[in-house]
């Protein structure tokens, strides 16, 4: 990548690109993306001439779009099989290589932004607010936190320290998540392949339990959202108002079951569904996603589909990885997750904008980043070929820019 506009003493920066998605749909014309101080101030067609004295890096068989946006990420994770089980071993600075590792893999895969849903002892908080500051050491993308998960005791990820079970603990703990910051609370609804002793398939909480997180939540000024597997835990997470559902597996003992009720009702209620597509090519599904394919019978194709039958029935889908958690979920492979919303029936814009102005607003975000209008951050991503075409264009990173200052991630 290059180093545009590295001067100390430039505010102004040009981007054009031959092709352009502004988040929401393509620019036929493609685009002169025109940043000052980290906003973007202006956005042209591409044969609009550059302003004098502007700087200019052209990009001309490249698309430019909005940065992107992992929905669903855990920087503790060390993308290695075992990674959540080994969390409560490391040590501050283990935790703060294996966080930084992550950063510098997203970034480095055109991702501007990240929603960590769930870090352990808060290191990805302290982490946000380094970046947020300026003070991480190197460039990393802005990330939006939610602490540790609130789970039951012994419950999925417990080992990230967020065990609470009873009326006055669940209280206690949304009003720490307040209390330390946190952009959004992350609860688990159903059991989790990744902790031994957990059940996908099964409620982890009472609707009664489920429904004081989300109201005390809502009390607190701050959004839900439940991880749920199992077609109970989804129905449950609906019944309690959480604002957005991690997965959304619907998972039964019969494969995958979506009724045509649940979905007209996440659609009204406007939920953001975030599905966790994305798999490293070859990796093989450690042990207990290979049981619970086999006890269930669902298939990746299968999960594809889930995703196009959302978007079919008008929920809001945004695009997350789950990066971080094993070998097939690493850091750094959003656009797999695009490509596989293609693959279940989304159309490539509608894709593409899981990943932008979507997760943007699923972030809290919509009003300056996830699209190429002025007075958005200068957070921008070009990647060689047009990905609106042909989507494994979108692994092929030419540059990435933060606050409209090219970087080497």
């Amino acid at each position: 990548m290059g180093d545009a506009g590295a001067d100390q003493g430039m505010t102004r920066m040009a981007v054009r690109a031959g092709r352009a998605f502004d988040g929401r749909e393509p620019m036929p014309a493609g685009a002169l993306v025109l940043c000052a101080d980290g906003r973007i101030v202006g956005v042209e067609p591409a044969a609009v001439p550059v302003p004098e004295g502007w700087p200019v890096a052209d990009y001309p068989g490249a698309t430019v779009l909005p940065g992107m946006i992992d929905c669903h990420v855990h920087l503790c994770g060390d993308s290695r099989n075992g990674a959540l089980d080994r969390l409560p071993g490391y040590s501050d600075d283990e935790l703060d290589q294996v966080i930084g590792a992550a950063l510098r893999a997203q970034l480095a895969a055109g991702v501007t932004t990240v929603r960590d849903l769930g870090d352990r002892r808060w290191a990805v908080l302290a982490w946000r607010d380094r970046v947020a500051t300026g003070t991480a050491g190197f460039p990393a993308p802005a990330i939006v936190a939610s602490g540790p998960p609130v789970t039951t005791r012994g419950g999925h990820c417990w080992h990230m320290g967020g065990e609470a079970s009873q009326p006055r603990e669940l209280r206690a703990a949304v009003h720490e998540r307040a209390e330390r910051g946190a952009d959004i609370v992350k609860v688990m609804a159903s059991g989790g392949m990744m902790t031994a002793g957990t059940d996908v398939l099964a409620c982890q909480y009472s609707l009664d339990l489920l429904r004081i997180v989300v109201d005390e939540a809502h009390a607190c000024g701050l959004p839900v959202t439940a991880h749920a597997h199992g077609l109970p835990a989804v129905i449950q997470a609906a019944d309690a108002g959480a604002d957005g559902i991690e997965h959304c597996s619907c998972l039964t003992e019969r494969g995958i079951d979506q009724p045509a009720e649940l979905l007209k009702r996440l659609a009204a209620n406007r939920t953001i569904v975030c599905p966790t597509m994305g798999i490293a090519p070859g990796a093989a599904p450690p042990p207990a996603v290979l049981a619970m394919q086999q006890r269930t019978g669902t298939t990746w194709a299968a999960r594809q589909a889930m995703t196009g039958a959302l978007h079919q029935a008008g929920v809001t889908v945004v695009s997350g990885v789950d990066a971080g958690i094993s070998s097939g979920k690493p850091h750094g492979i959003l656009a797999l997750a695009i490509a596989d919303l293609i693959a279940g029936g989304i159309p490539a814009p509608g894709a593409l904008a899981t990943t932008t102005s979507l997760a943007a607003g699923a972030c809290g975000l919509g009003d300056r980043k996830g699209s190429l209008r002025a007075g958005y951050d200068a957070d921008l991503v070009l990647v060689d070929g047009d990905p609106l075409t042909d989507i494994a264009a979108l692994r092929a990173v030419r540059a990435v820019y933060l606050g409209g200052r090219a970087i080497q991630p």
